[in-house]
């Protein structure tokens, strides 16, 4: 391959304190430096990375430690979006789609059939839609604004269309590059949270400001199976400050579908604050305690189970009671556990003020959580 060497690229004489370099070749953008580390992998990464970074470049390092060809590369920073994001677009307009589709038969009581005949029939869900992706997206987009505030490269949110009961299963973002430091892994990881957090309660507020649904006759007799979504205490709370009620006598009256934004930010916060892998929780806790946070991931789906084993054998409670949901994020918190948080460069500790933070968002966390969220009664 070609030959490579510019005094406008990295700063090679930064990497040749710490790597005999013995060739550099180019690969489109990226820039292969083949050599020899004269530190172990993670010092060499550490000592170079501010260089290159303000250099305007991510680097990354493998070493074999045997005396064999060790490799660093070096890749321009992109923190921008490129042309038009379509994958991002589709999977929003598709998630739009499914959220009304859903919200519509499920929580605005449109008969199927209706629907089939006037697909239009359901922008009457509009609201529904409107809480459920305003809650989700600001979660994400918190992150997204804070990443882009530390020049992190992180994409715009990918939204995940679903069925019921929600339409979707929620959003993510993908970080790329070298995360800086604890304090970058800190406030991206909690920036999600706090945001989606604040849009749940406008959005439960406003929900819970607004008339009641009546549920019409035919669905009410309807011998279909009932989900119930009971309350997280900061719902209550909420309900309570306003001074508006979450259940009615007449059990065909229910609270606005715009509640239900409000509840699905709560719960989805409460899964994303779990301490494990690429997890709000998991990035946090690893920047609040460090190379400490693996030992309190190991724990979260021993906690998981036990808290299914309790609701199976102490409560009685089955599969459809929140059992199961337990005991599928035990199993999938063993499987991500394995994928953990991004690693810092730099370790400094993080502030006290940061770490107060840190408490605070997990006790509101604690605030919506649940043994029993979710039963499905049958019918």
């Amino acid at each position: 391959m070609e030959q490579f060497e510019s005094a406008d690229g990295p700063p090679v004489e930064a990497l040749r304190a710490v790597f005999d370099v013995h060739e550099t070749r180019t690969d489109g953008e990226r820039l292969v430096y083949y050599g020899e580390s004269l530190v172990p992998e993670q010092m060499l990464v550490r000592e170079v990375w501010p260089a290159f970074r303000q250099a305007g470049y991510e680097v990354q390092a493998q070493t074999t430690g045997f005396g064999g060809t060790d490799v660093v590369v070096a890749e321009p920073i992109s923190t921008g979006v490129d042309g038009i994001p379509w994958k991002n677009v589709a999977l929003f307009v598709a998630t739009i789609v499914s959220t009304l589709f859903v919200g519509a038969v499920g929580w605005y009581y449109v008969p199927l059939s209706d629907l089939t005949a006037n697909p239009l029939l359901a922008l009457q869900a509009w609201p529904f839609t409107a809480a459920v992706l305003g809650v989700l997206s600001v979660h994400e987009l918190g992150h997204y604004l804070m990443g882009k505030y530390h020049g992190v490269n992180v994409s715009l949110p990918y939204l995940i269309p679903f069925i019921f009961p929600f339409g979707t299963l929620g959003a993510i973002i993908r970080m790329r590059g070298q995360m800086p430091d604890r304090k970058a892994l800190f406030d991206i990881g909690v920036a999600g949270p706090l945001a989606g957090l604040a849009a749940t309660i406008v959005v439960t507020v406003i929900g819970l400001s607004l008339e009641p649904m009546t549920v019409p006759a035919w669905a009410f007799s309807s011998s279909s199976d009932v989900i119930i979504f009971n309350n997280p205490p900061l719902l209550d709370a909420i309900a309570t400050i306003l001074g508006r009620p979450t259940e009615y006598p007449d059990p065909r009256t229910v609270v606005h579908p715009v509640v239900i934004g409000g509840w699905v930010g709560m719960f989805f916060t409460v899964l994303n604050l779990l301490p494990v892998g690429q997890l709000d929780g998991g990035h946090m806790v690893r920047a609040m305690l460090g190379e400490r946070q693996e030992s309190l991931a190991a724990a979260v789906p021993l906690v998981l189970f036990g808290i299914a084993g309790y609701l199976h054998y102490v409560r009685g409670l089955g599969i459809n009671e929140s059992v199961g949901l337990w005991f599928f994020w035990g199993l999938l918190s063993t499987f991500i556990a394995y994928n953990g948080p991004a690693d810092p460069v730099d370790e400094t500790p993080l502030g006290t003020g940061r770490i107060a933070v840190g408490l605070f968002t997990f006790a509101l966390g604690a605030a919506c959580f649940l043994l029993v969220p979710i039963q499905v009664i049958p019918g």
